[in-house]
C-alpha cells in the first residue's frame, strides 16, 4: 500500500468517525441510533477480501473504542471477526453484484451487534444483553443496508486494487478456484 493509499483509506476512515460522532449519534430511532462504524469492515470485506476486511475491522473498532464506555477492544476484536467473514462470505460470490453490498450489510451488522453485546457481557458488560438488543440490531441493520452502497463507492475508491501475487492464475482471474 503507497503512502496515497494509506492517505485515501486513513480519510474514508475519518469520514466516517466523524458522520458516526455529529450525525449518527443525533439521529435516533426510538432511542437506538444508528452505527455505521460496522458498515467500514463489511465494505471492505467485500472490496478488497478477508485481509482487507479484517484489517479494516481492526482499525475502525479500534477507533471507535476510543468513543466507548465499553472494554477497549472490544469493537476491534468483534469488527475483525465481521470484516474477515464478511470478505471470506463473499470470495465465491459477484462483488459487483447490486443486491450483495446490503444483504452483507444487513447481515453482518446483525451479527456484529449480537457478537458485541454476547462478548461484552462474557467480558462483564452485563447490561448490553438487554430487552431493546433486537431494536438495536434491527435499526443498525437497516440503516447500514441503506448506506451500503455509498458506503461501498467510498471503500472502493480508497482501496487500492488488490495484489494478485502469489495467487494460482484460475483464481487472480475469476475470483473463483477451479
Amino acid at each position: 500500500m503507497t503512502a496515497r493509499d494509506a492517505t485515501r483509506v486513513g480519510l474514508v476512515v475519518i469520514v466516517f468517525v466523524a458522520v458516526q460522532q455529529t450525525l449518527m449519534l443525533d439521529l435516533r430511532v426510538g432511542a437506538i441510533h444508528p452505527d455505521i462504524m460496522i458498515l467500514l469492515p463489511i465494505v471492505a470485506g467485500i472490496v478488497g477480501g478477508p485481509g482487507r476486511g479484517a484489517s479494516m475491522g481492526f482499525t475502525a473498532g479500534l477507533i471507535s473504542d476510543l468513543f466507548l464506555p465499553t472494554p477497549f477492544g472490544l469493537s476491534a476484536l468483534i469488527g475483525t471477526v465481521i470484516g474477515f467473514g464478511a470478505g471470506a462470505a463473499t470470495l465465491a460470490l459477484d462483488r459487483t453484484a447490486q443486491w450483495l453490498p446490503p444483504v452483507a450489510a444487513l447481515a453482518g451488522s446483525a451479527a456484529y451487534e449480537l457478537a458485541y453485546a454476547s462478548l461484552g457481557s462474557v467480558l462483564g458488560q452485563p447490561q448490553m444483553l438487554h430487552v431493546q438488543l433486537l431494536r438495536i440490531v434491527l435499526v443498525v441493520s437497516i440503516t447500514n443496508a441503506v448506506l451500503a452502497i455509498p458506503a461501498m463507492r467510498l471503500v472502493n475508491w480508497s482501496l487500492p486494487a488488490a495484489s494478485t501475487e502469489g495467487v494460482p492464475t484460475s483464481v487472480a482471474s475469476s475470483g473463483v478456484l477451479r
